[in-house]
């Protein structure tokens, strides 16, 4: 996920106009339907192909499914209905492993969301970022979405939809002695709000992703998987062909209860699809091994 969220809000506008156009362990199982002991719990973060899907939803998918992706995760949904993304899901033997939502969306239109992501089937509904008037008061913000997402994540969980909330990187900072996450995962209620752990932007905030993932263990069911270039640039990478330790992070999801691994890559200098094959490849390797 980029690290603008206005980019995110804006890609789920352009879907909405442009969709008309167009196990390893027990713990892996936990929540996840129907999907077979044969399955890995790899998905794909659709963000990550959104110049694609905007002309044609419906046949990047399909393309999707025939790299071998056997779930994915939404960001936005074409403008199609709910039996629509429903049918492509059966029709292309796809699984929903979550789906991102706006915080306003969340905020407005509960009761419509819920029914949506109900009814495909999906039981992790994601909020990609806090808005930047929460993010801008520090401390105080972050407390009081902390308790937006206390009541938002009440109501799914009663519904049987756990709540995440993804990380960029300026979370990361240092304000009374604590980081910004910490001060969010402190004052948000664990059975409400859970973690979608975007493991690049952990190390771009300056931190261990693999620690950061056993100091919230039991509490991050969902991870993205995107690695980083070295040198300067430090911008996005296949899955196992940057720096950092996928390996290690692998290792310490395994154990700490994850349940979903997302590819997502949110730039690529390669053919996008071309990426998230080699992402896939890896990623089935450092499962496997």
């Amino acid at each position: 996920m980029n690290e603008n969220p206005i980019t995110r809000r804006d890609f789920g506008k352009q879907l909405m106009v442009a969709g008309a156009a167009a196990t390893l362990s027990a713990s892996f199982l936990q929540g996840c339907g129907s999907r077979t002991k044969s399955k890995l719990p790899i998905a794909l973060q659709l963000y990550t192909v959104r110049d694609l899907m905007k002309d044609d939803f419906p046949g990047t998918l399909t393309q999707v499914a025939k790299i071998g992706y056997q779930a994915v995760e939404f960001a936005g949904f074409g403008g199609l209905s709910v039996q629509e993304v429903k049918k492509l899901l059966t029709d292309l033997q796809l699984e929903c492993a979550g789906s991102h939502v706006g915080f306003e969306q969340l905020e407005s239109g509960l009761e419509s969301t819920l029914a949506f992501h109900q009814e495909i089937g999906c039981k992790y509904v994601v909020c990609p970022s806090m808005p930047g008037s929460l993010a801008e008061k520090g401390v105080e913000g972050i407390r009081e979405f902390a308790a937006k997402l206390n009541e938002i994540g009440a109501k799914l969980k009663e519904a049987g939809v756990q709540l995440c909330y993804h990380n960029h990187s300026f979370e990361f900072k240092m304000v009374e002695d604590k980081l910004l996450i910490d001060h969010l995962f402190a004052a948000a209620d664990p059975q409400y709000v859970r973690a979608e752990v975007d493991v690049y932007w952990v190390q771009h905030g300056g931190q261990n992703p693999a620690a950061f993932l056993r100091k919230y263990a039991g509490r991050c069911p969902l991870l993205h998987m995107k690695d980083m270039t070295g040198g300067e640039k430090k911008t996005f990478a296949p899955v196992g062909t940057g720096i950092l330790d996928m390996r290690g992070i692998v290792r310490a999801a395994k154990e700490t209860g994850a349940v979903w691994y997302i590819v997502e890559q949110d730039r690529s200098e390669e053919p996008i699809l071309q990426a998230i094959a080699t992402s896939l490849k890896n990623m089935k390797e450092l499962l496997q091994e």
